[in-house]
């Protein structure tokens, strides 16, 4: 299997195979590549509906020529924090945030939780989150007011009155639970239709039948989280010799 970038002609041909609706392993089949790339390629350029390989293939090149100019030809990649390798930790980030876009996340809000997962701090301040993704204090505010909307970051102050954001294991129930109460919320207006359309006809049946399956999900997810909050977050009592309880 071939490995390195992407060249041009690969790039035309994963926009042909996008023309033509051809699924992303599909396409990397085709290109005799990891399906991962292709997905990765197609996310971090527009995404199948925008996806030009010009266009892709001058990104890419410009990204390339940016990481030069930090580390001249010849030099290691630099060491992060615990002796990571920053070019690993960058196509980790890169990866990442395909993922999340694939599950419906806006770029930039993925771009954002990414940085608050990967962050050893566990929080984030606005400035430290523009330094990093390189973007306009704007866009970060706009993102995490999103990201507080879906329940997916809080806010809090530090010890220097600064506001941090935080995607913590609490911040993951909560939206576990706010998810729970939206199929709650579908399920009560599939059942007033059921009224409506007449208990008996075929329609009816049908919101009925989806109203009893997303009630059985959200009441599943609820016990689920409450279950995982209690045995994964809760952390061990200690003594007064700082040892943890048994």
């Amino acid at each position: 299997m071939p490995g390195g970038r992407l060249t041009q002609q690969e790039r035309q041909q994963i926009a042909l195979g996008l023309a033509d609706d051809l699924a992303y392993a599909e396409i990397a089949r085709r290109l005799d590549r990891p399906t991962s790339t292709v997905t990765r390629e197609v996310m971090r350029n527009g995404g199948p509906a925008a996806y030009r390989a010009d266009l892709a293939h001058r990104a890419t090149e410009r990204r390339a020529h940016r990481r030069r100019q930090v580390a001249p030809r010849g030099s290691k990649a630099p060491l992060e924090a615990h002796g990571r390798d920053s070019e690993a930790l960058r196509e980790y980030e890169e990866a990442f945030t395909t993922l999340l876009m694939q599950q419906g996340l806006p770029k930039m809000a993925s771009r954002v939780l990414v940085c608050l997962y990967t962050s050893d701090s566990g929080s984030l301040t606005a400035s430290e989150l523009v330094q990093h993704l390189q973007v306009s204090p704007a866009s970060v505010s706009k993102t995490i007011g999103l990201l507080e909307s879906m329940n997916l970051v809080r806010r809090e102050r530090d010890e220097r009155r600064r506001e941090r954001y935080v995607a913590d294991n609490d911040v993951w129930y909560q939206g576990m639970i706010a998810s729970a109460r939206t199929h709650a919320q579908l399920a009560e207006t599939a059942r007033q239709g059921v009224s409506i359309l007449g208990p008996d006809t075929p329609a009816a049946i049908r919101l009925e039948n989806i109203a009893r399956f997303v009630d059985f999900v959200g009441e599943s997810m609820i016990r689920a989280a409450e279950q995982a909050r209690e045995v994964l977050c809760t952390r061990p009592e200690t003594t007064s010799d700082g040892t943890a309880k048994p």
